[in-house]
């Protein structure tokens, strides 16, 4: 995808931060979109979607967090690549940020330069959703990667995006131990350092969304799906 194809959305209630970032996105020959809050944010991803969303986390009206999580359970930005913007020493907010779905954070103040390195390196992360539908039926489970939602038995759940593509992950080789570098590059991908402890917080929430007997744990090699 060429940059002038791509649309960055760019969400701050800090006028200064929309023009300075703003301009130095648009020099990069990106589509910048700008949002004053989460709520015009949020109306503004529905109305574009854009490849990437650049969050704030302290604002009126909705702020980061909040709007993260809502982003997450629509399903036609289900491959948006959303990073928050954090002031140095925020650990709470990276941490809910993650929780809510987040894909990374950059902390500010930031250089120029290096968020124009950050932001190619978040772009790499997108991915041009599949127009064949993809749907996993395994038990009582039905995973609908196209929806990006999955059904257990009757009750239908959207999950962050995170948990979703680890399951989709497991699911899609149901019986196969994926090691723990393989899951960590496929859902978590080479951009971003997390440890293998963050794999352990998403199969837990998973199991139990999904059901504990669905995931096996093989001790020291990784996590497989089991019908």
């Amino acid at each position: 995808m060429k940059k002038k194809d791509i649309k960055i959305l760019l969400v701050d209630d800090e006028p200064d931060i929309l023009e300075i970032v703003g301009y130095n996105l648009s020099s990069e020959g990106y589509q910048v979109i700008t949002a004053e809050n989460g709520l015009v944010g949020l109306e503004k991803a529905l109305k574009h979607k854009p490849q990437l969303i650049i969050l704030d986390v302290m604002m009126p009206e909705m702020d980061g967090i909040e709007a993260c999580e809502k982003l997450r359970a629509i399903p036609e930005l289900s491959e948006t690549v959303i990073t928050f913007l954090t002031a140095r020493g925020e650990d709470y907010s990276q941490v809910a940020g993650f929780d809510a779905g987040a894909d990374d954070y950059i902390t500010k103040p930031i250089k120029p330069k290096l968020l124009i390195s950050k932001v190619k390196a978040l772009l790499r992360r997108f991915k041009t959703p599949e127009p064949v539908e993809q749907i996993l039926k395994l038990g009582n489970v039905v995973i609908n990667r196209e929806e990006y939602k999955v059904i257990v038995g009757k009750e239908e759940m959207v999950l962050p995006r995170k948990e979703f593509e680890l399951l989709s992950l497991l699911a899609s080789k149901p019986g196969k131990v994926f090691k723990r570098e393989i899951i960590l590059d496929n859902v978590w991908g080479n951009d971003v350092v997390v440890g293998g402890r963050t794999i352990d917080v998403h199969i837990r929430k998973l199991r139990e969304k999904i059901g504990d007997d669905r995931f096996k744990t093989v001790k020291g090699v990784g996590y497989k799906f089991v019908i």
